[in-house]
């Protein structure tokens, strides 16, 4: 594997902008989604058996929705990492230079599209 040279600070600070962005974002889906994770009642004579039904399904997946936020959350992080020891742009799997387009599409993205396909 070749030494890895970093990335110029003009990129990294675009892309840093994104995942700054990204990162309001899932801000605000968490804020949207939060009475949705609430915990569902057991009172039979307010809700129908049904109704209840629904509100767990509602519920269970709006658990589903904020751990997919999570992880993108820690796939954010690990992309701040990155930059943060000269390594953003280049997959982790095997060094490669990571392309352009793939980085503009999702900043976050640890690998190149080789690796990414196995």
């Amino acid at each position: 594997m070749e030494s890895i040279k970093p990335m110029d600070e003009a990129k990294i600070a675009k892309y840093r902008q994104a995942l700054d962005a990204q990162l309001a974002d899932l801000d605000r889906e968490d804020e949207l989604g939060a009475d949705g994770q609430d915990v569902v009642t057991l009172d039979q004579q307010s809700v129908g058996r049904l109704s209840r039904m629904d509100a767990l399904q509602g519920q269970a997946m709006a658990k589903a929705t904020a751990a997919r936020r999570d992880a993108q959350r820690k796939r954010i992080a690990a992309a701040f990492a990155r930059m943060e020891e000269n390594e953003y742009g280049y997959c982790v799997d095997c060094g490669e230079e990571i392309a352009k387009k793939r980085l503009d599409l999702d900043p976050a993205v640890p690998t190149c599209i080789s690796c990414a396909r196995g």
